[in-house]
């Protein structure tokens, strides 16, 4: 009896090395590397892949050793892993997805697949956006009902995690913005992605995507990011560079392949997405931000998106770098996408909440050169003080980033309510 189970229990773990259904590419990697022969093939697609990366020329007979390598762990579950948009150790899930996948990017830039789990099967977020959004119609809080980018700011700061996280990308990438010597890009981006990673899409898209009827509320959207550290710099780069820049990086070589999937456009598509699902496009585009390929809004005015880079003296590749814009400029998918978030068909709740938030604005600061990491509002002594700060203390300098002046009084009337928001 003891041999049956003994036999069973080795076969089922042969069948787990050979045939896995899809895991996080972690767990694939660790039960790859308890086999000898799945550990030796490995090594052998991790060296072809350090290679890749240094832009160390192979031989034929180590080009050979690569590709067999990667038809050998073809076998296990390796081959069919994928990432999580918001797991722990996210950076090493992509480096093993990419280490199986090293011949994906000899396209040049057409990645084919995405390392990440399809949104539909990720774990749906739960949050408190439509309880906090009905406390601030019912509250006193300044704003103006034809400024939807102020009300997803008011309602950020509503939320712990949301204002937390907005603020902390806030006060790293308006450090020494528009000065490539004092901005620190890097640190910037980290934030970002962070607030859009962490933070509830029904936060983020609201504040990202609000649809604006003037220019006044498209400064303040296309200054979301803060594009003077985490978009632009002195000069534009080459596409080429930046698109380089980007492969050199796992994270943002796996967002990018993530927006080719899911935004690619299809001219004989009524939505003009070859994979006809915007939410997905539209988580696809926010990931992007906070990477060497962040894109954002071209001006006040319009809902057009670009790279901040450009294709002048691109000698004999100008098609390729024209490819690269087109993916922002002059996809039918995005635009579309962007489109129709910004013009979702109102609940009656949110109806109400325009109708209740049409107090007068109060601006504070010049928009054009405040910023959004200047202090918090200070907080008086005292429990209910501080507890009314949690939910809606927001950087108060700029008439462009930040929301505008909180009354007071108002938010200690509503403090029960908030208080059981936590």
């Amino acid at each position: 009896m003891g041999l049956v189970l003994l036999l069973g229990l080795l076969l089922s773990r042969a069948g787990d090395l050979l045939a896995l259904p899809r895991s996080d590419c972690i767990a694939a990697e660790q039960l790859c590397l308890s086999d000898s022969t799945c550990n030796a093939t490995y090594r052998i697609l991790e060296n072809c892949a350090l290679a890749k990366t240094r832009f160390i020329p192979l031989d034929h007979d180590s080009r050979v050793r690569c590709l067999n390598a990667e038809l050998d762990i073809g076998n296990s579950s390796l081959l069919h892993c994928k990432c999580h948009r918001r797991m722990k150790r996210q950076e090493h899930c992509l480096r093993v997805f990419w280490t199986v996948h090293g011949s994906m990017t000899d396209g040049y830039f057409n990645l084919e697949t995405s390392p990440y789990e399809n949104p539909a099967n990720e774990e749906h977020w739960k949050t408190d956006y439509n309880k906090l959004a009905a406390l601030l119609s019912g509250s006193q809080l300044a704003g103006d009902a034809t400024n939807p980018c102020l009300k997803a700011t008011h309602i950020c700061n509503l939320s712990k995690k949301c204002v937390r996280l907005r603020t902390d990308y806030a006060s790293i990438c308006t450090k020494g913005a528009g000065s490539e010597d004092m901005c620190d890009r890097r640190k910037c981006h980290r934030g970002l992605r962070n607030f859009f990673e962490k933070v509830p899409e029904d936060f983020t898209k609201r504040i990202l995507f609000c649809p604006c009827q003037d220019e006044l509320c498209g400064e303040r959207r296309r200054k979301t990011i803060v594009p003077d550290c985490s978009f632009q710099y002195n000069t534009k780069p080459n596409c080429l560079w930046l698109l380089d820049s980007c492969l050199e990086d796992h994270i943002c070589k796996s967002r990018l392949a993530d927006f080719q999937q899911n935004c690619q456009p299809a001219d004989m598509s009524p939505d003009g997405c070859s994979q006809h699902n915007h939410a997905a496009c539209l988580q696809a585009y926010m990931g992007m931000i906070g990477t060497p390929m962040t894109p954002n809004y071209v001006s006040n005015s319009s809902v057009e998106v670009s790279l901040w880079c450009t294709c002048e003296s691109s000698g004999n590749q100008k098609e390729k770098c024209d490819q690269i814009l087109s993916m922002f400029e002059s996809n039918k998918c995005l635009e579309n996408t962007i489109w129709s978030q910004m013009h979702l068909k109102q609940t009656a709740l949110e109806r109400q909440e325009d109708l209740l938030y049409s107090s007068p604005l109060s601006f504070q600061g010049d928009s054009a050169s405040t910023s959004l990491a200047s202090e918090m509002s200070q907080v008086t002594e005292g429990k209910t003080q501080r507890d009314i700060s949690e939910h809606s203390s927001m950087p108060m300098a700029s008439s462009v980033y930040s929301g505008a002046a909180v009354s007071w009084p108002s938010l200690a009337l509503l403090l029960p309510l908030l208080l059981s928001t936590c």
